[in-house]
């Protein structure tokens, strides 16, 4: 007969034994603890990391921060994606972040991305009237270094760390056009965005132009175009070049109040899982075009997709910036936060249109002439 002790070890032991080689499990017994193969498995990977972080702490020259070494630990990891949309963010640089949505910020005044093609910071476009369009800074311009310091595209959050700074302080940009390097020196303001404006041209045509697609975007935008209903526009021209984007729920509130009952765009995951946004049955029932550039991006496109694929209106214009992807942003409970690209997206029509845009209906390269392009197309609607 086997006594009471020896009965409960041998539970013990069997439980720790069937653990090894099933479900995720952890035990502990004295000063020990007992894993599962799967969490020791899951955790070796992270071996090499202790290993060197224990060489750090032991050899550098003076002590580290813990709290750096863990935060650039978590960054390499989100840099190991390849994706440049998904990043880990300190404190500090997730308050920028929001601070991006919510159209009020201390800066020059410019909308930043990296993108596939080199290791350069992008600036996608100059906020209007700000200094950084004051100073002749323009789109699809290249940042290589903020105040003398070399800047790229894996280190853009701190590089807009750099950017940004006290009010009427002045800040120098080392900036590469095409085959042209040179400084620009730009004084910092406080920016307050205004993401709309309106006006109404010549034959009753509305105009409405759309800056980024930030908080109070919708709000802004649902005010402008009852304005312009109540004046008995006949038709309506929607301006998002060098709209870099922006909050995807404001691109679907506006969306909703043009194109009628349809599909706004749809995502898809890594799990296959497929979301489509919908509109409802209001309908602008005007005739609408939409005027496009290389800086339109993200929710820009997805405007543009939704009011041509439900044949709401045509673009004018030039192919738009190509991205097709998703991120989800995410704060957590120590004030830190990391963007994520977690779906792509595709047009009503099921385009794809990361890293190639969307091509205009009628293509107008000459920016001088593209608003006319719209507006003569709306008159020949109207007759």
């Amino acid at each position: 007969m086997i006594s009471k002790k020896k009965a409960i070890m041998y539970g013990v032991v069997l439980v720790i034994v069937t653990a090894l080689f099933t479900s995720t499990f952890s035990i502990t017994i004295g000063n020990r603890v007992v894993i599962s193969k799967d969490m020791y498995e899951s955790y070796k990977k992270y071996n090499k990391m202790v290993g060197l972080e224990g060489a750090v702490k032991e050899e550098f020259y003076k002590k580290p921060s813990d709290d750096k070494l863990v935060d650039g630990a978590i960054k390499g990891m989100f840099s190991g994606l390849d994706d440049p949309y998904s990043q880990y963010y300190t404190k500090e640089e997730f308050q920028r972040l929001m601070e991006q949505t919510s159209g009020s910020f201390v800066g020059i005044g410019v909308y930043i991305s990296p993108t596939s093609e080199d290791d350069h910071i992008t600036i996608i476009a100059p906020i209007e009237g700000s200094p950084a369009e004051k100073s002749g800074i323009k789109s699809g311009d290249k940042i290589l270094k903020v105040d003398g310091k070399t800047v790229s595209a894996k280190d853009s959050d701190k590089a807009i760390g750099m950017i940004k700074g006290k009010e009427g302080t002045e800040v120098t940009l080392t900036i590469k056009r095409e085959t042209e390097i040179f400084d620009k020196t730009v004084k910092r303001e406080e920016i307050v965005s205004k993401t709309v404006k309106s006006e109404v041209l010549k034959d009753d045509v509305g105009y409405i132009k759309i800056t980024s697609f930030s908080e109070h975007t919708y709000k802004e935008f649902k005010t402008t175009l009852d304005g312009l209903k109540e004046k008995n526009i006949k038709g309506l021209i929607l301006d998002v070049r060098d709209n870099p984007g922006g909050l995807l729920d404001v691109c679907k509130d506006i969306a909703d109040e043009l194109i009628g009952e349809g599909t706004i765009v749809y995502t898809k995951d890594n799990k296959g899982n497929t979301e489509y946004l919908k509109s409802n049955e209001k309908k602008l029932g005007l005739p609408i075009a939409i005027l496009t550039n290389e800086g339109s991006a993200s929710a820009s496109e997805i405007l543009t997709g939704a009011i041509i694929d439900n044949k709401a209106g045509i673009s004018i214009g030039t192919t738009t910036f190509g991205k097709g992807l998703v991120q989800s942003v995410k704060e957590l409970k120590d004030g830190t936060g990391y963007k994520l690209t977690v779906a792509q997206y595709f047009t009503p029509s099921g385009d794809y249109i990361n890293k190639k845009g969307i091509k205009p209906t009628i293509e107008e390269k000459d920016t001088e002439k593209q608003l006319d392009a719209a507006v003569n197309w709306i008159k020949e609607k109207m007759k």
